[in-house]
């Protein structure tokens, strides 16, 4: 699953740098050159990982990073600020308004990927590329294959992500409504049930191998991975 980058950037030039690296890089990217463009877009479906200008034309960055981090939908996303601004005082002017991470410009773009990938890895690892192993299961999200005491288990999309989302993130508890938001997207409107039947679907995929108990039922609560007993 390729991450979404939005770049928010009024100047065309870094923009375009900016976006032709990162689609390199495997990325998909959204472009927004001011605050009221970015937010148009967030409001459509939420990006993974937003790179934010300090300047832009009708309002700080910082201001922006503030509102997000408001917002019980947009706080959780990771956040890297970009600006010339290089004093102290700023760069914990803008960690404090919610920003991850901080590159003063010019920045070497190696080191700009090197921070996405680290905040990812950090915030949002089932975004990444690395081989996952917990409790006997293997999970290789660039072959998108999953196996487990040397069987392979093969599995539908939904199934592999929704895996892959719930490894990264052991032992603990997502509500449906969660799970809806983080595997189908926050702007895709389906049935909290439609959990349930994957979740099934996924246990049948994993049953082969004996591995469908790491798959947990916390009542009233929601589901998670576990190798121990969740009460």
């Amino acid at each position: 699953m390729s991450a979404t980058i939005l770049i928010i950037e009024d100047e065309p030039a870094i923009q375009e740098l900016l976006c032709l690296n990162l689609r390199h890089a495997g990325y998909a990217v959204q472009q927004a050159q001011n605050c009221q463009e970015a937010l148009a877009l967030i409001q459509q479906a939420l990006p993974d990982l937003i790179l934010l200008d300090w300047m832009l034309p009708d309002q700080p960055g910082v201001r922006l990073a503030r509102q997000l981090r408001g917002a019980a939908r947009t706080r959780d996303i990771p956040l890297i600020m970009l600006t010339a601004r290089s004093a102290e005082q700023d760069k914990v002017d803008g960690l404090e308004a919610g920003a991850d991470d901080y590159l003063t410009k010019p920045f070497s773009l190696r080191e700009l990927q090197a921070r996405i990938k680290s905040l990812l890895r950090r915030r949002a690892p089932q975004l990444t590329h690395d081989l996952i192993e917990v409790g006997g299961l293997t999970l290789d999200p660039g072959t998108r294959q999953v196996s487990g005491g040397g069987i392979a288990l093969p599995m539908g999309p939904t199934e592999f992500r929704l895996l892959h989302f719930l490894m990264t993130h052991a032992r603990r508890v997502y509500s449906r409504t969660q799970l809806l938001d983080q595997i189908w997207g926050d702007h895709v409107f389906v049935e909290e049930r439609t959990v349930d039947v994957h979740i099934r679907r996924l246990r049948k995929a994993l049953s082969p191998a004996a591995l469908d108990h790491l798959i947990q039922t916390v009542r009233g609560a929601g589901y998670c991975f576990s190798m121990a007993r969740i009460e």
